[in-house]
Order: C-alpha cells, then sequence, then structure tokens
C-alpha cells in the first residue's frame, strides 16, 4: 500500500494509495457518494460506488462529518473535472477521529468570530492559499539574497535602546536592566556589513502602536539588507529588482493560490523593474491637490500613500523626505539642506508602504549631534557609533515588511489574514 499525499497524485496513476486527511466536504447521491478530501496539500474528490467499495465504508460514510480526519484507500485515476485534475476511485473508509459541531460553516461569520476560531479559519481555502503564498514569498526572500553572496546575520530581539523611535517600544525586564523587544535589526546589519560587506536578517520585529488600521500589525516579519559602499540609488535599484523577483516568483509558483484569492495577475504581471521614482517635494505637491488637510513637510498617512500609488500601474519610490521627519541614522543629502537620504516604496492599488530605507550617516560628528538632537542616550549607542570611529563607510539598505507584501501580492483587503496568528491592538489569542 502507497500511503501518498495529494499534490503527488499525479505519481500514482492505477496504483491503489492510501490518502490521510480531513473531510471537506460530502455529498451523496443514491449509489455513489463523493468525498472531497483535504490534506494540507491539496484538494481531492474520492468517489464510492456501491458494490466496488468495501460494504461498511460504505455505510460509514453517512458519519462523515466536515474536519473528521480519516484514512481512505482507492485506486489513482485522471479527472480533469476534479481538484487537481485526479480523483481516487474508493475502496475503504477509516474514520480515525470524529469532529462533532465543527464552528465554521459555509455561512457567513463575523470577523471577531473568525479571529476568535483563527486556529481553524487556517483550514479555509482562502486562508490555505495566502499562507502558502507567504512560504513562497519568504523562500524567494532568502533565495534573492542568498543568490547574490549576502550572508544572513541573524539579529537579537533583545535591544538596549530604541532604533524607530521611543513610542512604539515593548519594555521588558532584563535581569537588573530594562531591554526592549526589537523594532528593527538594522543598526545591527550594519554592523554586520562592515564585517562582510552585503548583508541581510530575517525575523520578527514589534512595534507598540495602538492602532487597528488594516495595514498595522504589533508584531510582524522583515527582511533588512544592508550593504556597504552602496547610496540611496543602488539601494533604490537593489529594491526594485528585488520586489520584481518576489513578484514574478509567486506568479509562478502559486498560481492556483492566487486563483483561488481571485487575484487579479495582469495587474502584478506588470511589477516589473525599473520603478517610478518621485522627489518627496513632487510627491507632496501631487497630494496637496487631492487631499486639503496635507501639510508639507509631514510624513504620509495611507490616504496620502494612496493617492501616490494610483498614478501609476507600478510600484513607486518616493525620495529625500525631511530629515525632521526620519530616524537619527538617516543621512542628509549635502547638496540639498533639510532632505534626507531616504526612500519608500509604495505599492500598486492602495497598499501602502511595502519597504522604508536609505542611505546611513556615516560621519560620526553628524550622528553624535543626532543622537542629541533625538534626545537618545549616547551610551546605548557606544557600540553603533563606534561603526564610524572604525572605518567609517558608506552604506544603504532598507526593510521590507512580509506581512504588508502578502497583503498586497495576495489583493487581501486586511493585513490580519496574512500571517497564521496576527498579533494585534487588543488580540493576544489564539
Amino acid at each position: 500500500m502507497n500511503r501518498t499525499y495529494i499534490e503527488d497524485l499525479s505519481r500514482h496513476v492505477g496504483q491503489t494509495v492510501e490518502l490521510c486527511g480531513w473531510v471537506y466536504s460530502k455529498r451523496s447521491s443514491g449509489k455513489i457518494k463523493f468525498l472531497l478530501l483535504r490534506d494540507g496539500t491539496g484538494l481531492c474528490q474520492c468517489v464510492y460506488f456501491k458494490g466496488e467499495c468495501d460494504e461498511t465504508s460504505f455505510a460509514e460514510f453517512e458519519q462523515l462529518t466536515q474536519e473528521a480526519c480519516v484514512f481512505v484507500t482507492g485506486v489513482v485515476k485522471e479527472e480533469k473535472r476534479s481538484p487537481g485534475g485526479f480523483e481516487l476511485s474508493a475502496r475503504t473508509l477509516k474514520i480515525h477521529s470524529p469532529s462533532v459541531d465543527y464552528p465554521i460553516g459555509p455561512k457567513e461569520h463575523g470577523t471577531d468570530f473568525l479571529m476568535n476560531n483563527r486556529h481553524l479559519w487556517l483550514r479555509s481555502s482562502q486562508q490555505h492559499a495566502a499562507i502558502r503564498v507567504r512560504a513562497e514569498i519568504i523562500k524567494s526572500v532568502r533565495d534573492f539574497f542568498d543568490g547574490r553572496g549576502f550572508t544572513l546575520i541573524d539579529a537579537p530581539i533583545f535591544t538596549p535602546s530604541a532604533c524607530e523611535g521611543t513610542s512604539t517600544l515593548f519594555e521588558t525586564k532584563y535581569f537588573d536592566e530594562k531591554a526592549y523587544l526589537s523594532q528593527s535589526g538594522q543598526l545591527y546589519m550594519e554592523a554586520g556589513a562592515a564585517a562582510f560587506g552585503k548583508v541581510y536578517c530575517f525575523g520578527p520585529t514589534f512595534r507598540a502602536e495602538k492602532s487597528k488600521t488594516r495595514r498595522h500589525l504589533i508584531e510582524f516579519w522583515m527582511v533588512e539588507p544592508e550593504v556597504a559602499f552602496n547610496d540611496l540609488y543602488d539601494n533604490m535599484e537593489l529594491a526594485e529588482q528585488f520586489v520584481e523577483y518576489i513578484v514574478q516568483r509567486v506568479l509562478k509558483n502559486k498560481a492556483a493560490e492566487l486563483k483561488v484569492l481571485e487575484r487579479n495577475t495582469e495587474a502584478l504581471a506588470k511589477v516589473t523593474a525599473p520603478f517610478p521614482r518621485l522627489h518627496y517635494k513632487e510627491a507632496a505637491e501631487i497630494i496637496a491637490k487631492e487631499n486639503l488637510e496635507f501639510k508639507k513637510g509631514e510624513d504620509f498617512g495611507g490616504t496620502d500613500e494612496t493617492i501616490i500609488s494610483s498614478k501609476y500601474n507600478k510600484p513607486v519610490f518616493v525620495h529625500h523626505y525631511p530629515a525632521a521627519i526620519k530616524a537619527f541614522y538617516m543621512k542628509e543629502d549635502e547638496k540639498e539642506a533639510g532632505s534626507s537620504m531616504s526612500c519608500d516604496l509604495l505599492a500598486t492599488e492602495g497598499y501602502g508602504e511595502i519597504i522604508g530605507g536609505g542611505q546611513r550617516e556615516d560621519n560620526l560628528n553628524k550622528l553624535m549631534g543626532k543622537i542629541k538632537e533625538h534626545n537618545l542616550n549616547p551610551e546605548d549607542f557606544g557600540w553603533y557609533t563606534d561603526l564610524r570611529r572604525y572605518g567609517s563607510f558608506p552604506h544603504a539598505g532598507f526593510g521590507l515588511g512580509i506581512e504588508r507584501t502578502v497583503g498586497w501580492i495576495c489583493g487581501l483587503s486586511h493585513v490580519r489574514e496574512t500571517i497564521p496568528f496576527p498579533r494585534l491592538y487588543g488580540r493576544l489569542r489564539p
């Protein structure tokens, strides 16, 4: 007996196999019964004909309930009308574990109910598809950087200081000291770039933002490359190559999942480098015409980003944001006082910023001045300023948020569906 997975049925046509999985749905029509089985790798229709299958199995079929765990044996046949193009001419059925009153049915459920049952909601077809796309995105992230000679450097989760501002820090006790959950691995990647040239980290980051927008999570995953001797423009070129690679890889490898999600792949097919680039001042002019409340010199909100992205069918860079609204480590443009060598990449279709980054300040005296301006403790950054004392060098990098990228590529309406177990303001379970 060959025990196999549904995704591998093409290799077993004409053979008798065993499938282990869960009841997705069932229906009967007299002497023929249909079981739609899922095993995590796909769906398979198992057909029970009276007289061709085990009599006990035919009788037990009526006991099947949604999500009961079952073992099925049968002969694999090609059937283009079935999910995956194959079906099982079933012979036996064994109920391994029943499922009583499964709470998620075909009827409409409220968001709060579904989030309370997220551990079960993951089994539904659209949620399943989104998480499989997420897995492909993560694999493509690693393949892109590993294939270009980058070294993976793991950044710590516990940090002694802020990276992205003190207002969104999660504080915790670290023996006799205060520590914080990491907002970003960037500062550590700068040290890595001085040692290895091209590095990246990939892991969870945390922002204590009391926000309930569709774009924000409390815990999210970021990939953060840093490259020695890159400037702002090199950084944007790397970022657009990276995003193009991810999108085209998903289109190629996860077409079935995107179809389940009803994603318009024609829009994604247009995501190819180069991407359009706007100076902050140009972008601010465009926004001011449509959002009368926007004030030039301020950072962009979600509405502002949507105004900009709606003008293009590709992601668009906005660069040279005012230095006053950027982090202490961002380098100012020597040719343009008050403007930082920063950039954000705004996704199409109103999904907002998916990349933020830029060139870092490599002048020790200027960096020390910025630390003081931002009311940060210089002692917390002693190791960081050492990078400028011992062979300072121009360098740049960026961070890409996995969840926003998943939401954009999948066409999801809320970031909560982009990660298996989202952590949102006011939600810590399941």
